[in-house]
């Protein structure tokens, strides 16, 4: 997507869903640590994340254990870790209140990831996307499962300015960590 001459910056806005999460018995909901396939989806999303050269400027980060997790073991794949803020108002949020945590990045930041929770996200994706490459639109209207990643790119000289349509949706991705054989299986093949 090339920018006509004189356009504003071209700025991307990632998002991640927390990787899959567990339901231990007691346990409050925004304390639910990552699911053992979530321990291996998170770094997964990492790792595509590094191989589509989307480093983020900046990662805001719902304040939910599952969030942090996934966070910390995506943000390991990166030689340098990008800067991260936790924001408590990313947990659960909608589409208005994740708009305005969005709208509050310094205009610096040109490349932005966000980790946080359906509905929200998903919502947030197409509500932006006016348009997709392919067919990553249609593929977040079907399903924006745990570990999905969304990068949305558009021009603007500031966050503030980014609203409804604004955005082109030019990749869709579900990262997917590679589950180790079992102790049976293994003894099995050896």
């Amino acid at each position: 997507m090339n920018a006509p001459a004189g356009a504003p910056p071209r700025r991307r806005l990632v998002i991640l869903r927390h990787a899959k999460s567990a339901w231990p018995d007691g346990v409050a909901d925004h304390e639910r640590p990552l699911a053992p396939r979530g321990r291996r989806d998170a770094p997964a999303a990492g790792r595509a994340l590094v191989g589509a050269d989307l480093r983020p400027d900046l990662a805001l980060c719902s304040t939910a254990v599952r969030a942090r997790q996934t966070w910390e073991l995506a943000a390991a794949e990166w030689a340098t870790p990008p800067p991260v803020r936790h924001d408590p108002r990313l947990y659960v949020a909608d589409v208005p209140e994740l708009l305005a945590t969005v709208h509050e990045v310094a205009d610096e930041v040109r490349t932005l990831l966000l980790i946080g929770h359906n509905p929200g996200l998903e919502e947030l994706v197409l509500t932006l996307a006016g348009d997709s490459l392919d067919d990553a639109l249609d593929e977040v209207r079907t399903k924006f499962p745990t570990s999905a990643i969304a990068v949305l790119t558009w021009y603007g000289d500031t966050w503030r300015s980014l609203g409804p349509g604004m955005a082109l949706l030019t990749d869709m991705k579900v990262p997917r960590g590679k589950k180790e054989p079992d102790k049976k299986t293994r003894d099995k093949k050896g």
